[in-house]
């Protein structure tokens, strides 16, 4: 009989325990156990938002879009120059009757990085837009690769993301990258 009373007892304390638990949850607002104000690590929330800039902020601000924006048209130019000299120098001495053979084979081969890494470059910049860069420029070379991106679009995260789209697009050490802020 004693351990008929012992079970009842402990059901009706487990019943009570599960009761005040329901009831605890309902007046308590179940769905604020995940806080809607979770901040996210790396989050930033600006000061003051609402203020408006005054003339002179817009103008340097406005000042400094067209400026690196043409900085970002004239370094393409240069770029898109200096890459066309290279490939050119390359195809003249594969075109020279009088080299040797060793010094064609070496200009195809440098041809073929040549290509290769104009590729791998306006692949990075085309992955770099498609993350939410409006302008960027990449240079690789032999030392490591540069990647050129406006001040005003970095974030905490934003040297990730350019280091992740250079290493997917081209073999190279993590170190070697290097964020040029214009």
């Amino acid at each position: 009989m004693k351990i008929k009373k012992r079970h009842v007892v402990l059901a009706a304390m487990i019943l009570a325990l599960g009761a005040a638990v329901y009831l605890n949850w309902q007046y308590a607002d179940a769905g604020s156990l995940i806080a809607p104000t979770a901040k996210e690590l790396g989050e930033v929330t600006y000061v003051n938002a609402e203020a408006e800039a005054t003339s002179d902020e817009a103008e340097a601000v406005s000042k400094e879009q067209s400026d690196s924006a043409s900085y970002f048209a004239q370094a393409k130019i240069e770029r898109q120059q200096s890459q066309d000299n290279a490939v050119d120098l390359a195809k003249e001495v594969l075109t020279l009757s009088d080299s040797s053979d060793d010094a064609k084979s070496e200009a195809a081969e440098q041809l073929g990085d040549l290509e290769e890494r104009f590729l791998a470059q306006s692949n990075i910049e085309g992955v770099l837009k498609a993350k939410g860069f409006s302008e960027c420029l990449c240079f690789i070379s032999d030392d490591g690769c540069s990647v050129a991106v406006k001040a005003s679009e970095l974030k905490d995260n934003s040297p990730l993301i350019i280091k992740d789209a250079v290493l997917s697009q081209y073999e190279m050490d993590f170190n070697d990258i290097t964020i040029v802020e214009v």
